[in-house]
């Protein structure tokens, strides 16, 4: 199969001069290796030209996000793999061959997600997917090996290949014929959780989605969007409003998004009592963009036949901050 790694860039030269060498040392078979730049203003484009004649480019004329970025991007780029990859990973030797080997084998295997484990510490996961993710009956993603901010030691638990919801977008391989089918990314997300979204609209479309375990890289997060910016409290609990209107299915999306709006509340007035009250303003700004929204995604939704069914356990929220659960074996 041929395979493009595609690593979106925006004015980030000190991570490409970091990780990009790593890509480019465990390429492996029929695989190209593309820089896909959104409109940096930095060298980070001269850079890659000078050091690393191999790699591919390809200049998007604005920066769309994380989104219209590959989008924009991957048009120009022909393969039957797409490895859509962070700046911020460091990959290791055979990365590639057990994901295409079950893309290979499997023909109905639409997206895979390898083992993400932590850059800075790397026994433990990292949060951005872990051992792969799921979602919650309110549509709070979770994985394994990573329960909201709990992380769990990579012990080898889960070395396996294994069904999954949705894939990490920060190591994220789609079949090229699935990711144009499905229009690509939703560009309303600009950035967060769009990966969620295509998961769970390639599983309306019957696809599966795998997580490879026998694959490892390292993440580093939040590299270009730490945890405390405010902006990314808002695209997140914005984009998840968005994915539950879009895909929940009909019985149960009206009781789902007004329970969810509630705990998004509490959220909020947790981070006020925290004395974090840009976040409390973040959660109302997310709140007032979803509404703004609400007949374009009403409209999407509507474009969505099937509604795959996505809930395993009943409310993560409850067994995590409730019952005190950390671990994915110990959900119920």
């Amino acid at each position: 199969m041929k395979t493009a790694v595609v690593i979106l860039n925006w004015n980030g030269k000190q991570l490409l001069e970091q990780f990009l060498p790593s890509i480019v040392k465990h390429n492996e078979g029929d695989t190209d290796v593309y820089v896909a730049d959104n409109a940096s203003t930095d060298d980070s484009i001269a850079f890659v030209k000078a050091n690393f004649p191999s790699v591919k480019i390809v200049i998007n004329k604005d920066n769309g996000g994380y989104a219209k970025g590959y989008n924009d991007a991957l048009q120009y780029i022909d393969a039957d793999i797409y490895c859509l990859i962070n700046s911020d990973i460091e990959v290791t030797q055979n990365w590639l061959s057990p994901v295409i080997d079950v893309f290979t084998q499997e023909e109905n295997t639409a997206i895979i997600q390898p083992k993400l484990l932590d850059y800075k510490n790397k026994e433990k996961f990292e949060y951005a997917g872990a051992g792969g993710g799921f979602v919650d009956y309110f549509g709070y993603p979770y994985c394994r090996g990573r329960v909201f901010n709990y992380l769990e030691e990579d012990h080898h638990q889960f070395n396996d290949v294994a069904e999954i919801f949705w894939a990490s977008g920060a190591c994220f391989f789609i079949r090229s014929s699935v990711f144009h089918k499905l229009g690509g990314f939703d560009e309303h997300y600009f950035a967060h959780q769009e990966e969620i979204d295509l998961c769970w609209r390639a599983q309306n479309e019957g696809f599966n989605v795998k997580y490879v375990g026998t694959s490892t890289v390292y993440h580093v997060g939040g590299a270009t969007l730490q945890e405390s910016n405010p902006n990314k409290t808002f695209l997140n609990f914005r984009n998840s409003l968005f994915t539950i209107l879009k895909n929940v299915p009909r019985k149960n999306v009206y009781q789902v998004i007004f329970i969810r709006l509630i705990l998004d509340g509490i959220a909020g007035l947790k981070f006020a009592f925290e004395l974090r009250p840009v976040h409390t303003w973040s959660v109302l700004k997310a709140h007032l963009s979803f509404y703004k929204n609400l007949r374009k995604f009403i409209k999407k939704r509507r474009q969505i036949q099937r509604k795959s069914n996505y809930s395993i356990h009943t409310s993560v929220v409850w067994q995590h901050f409730v019952l005190g659960r950390t671990k994915f074996k110990d959900l119920r």
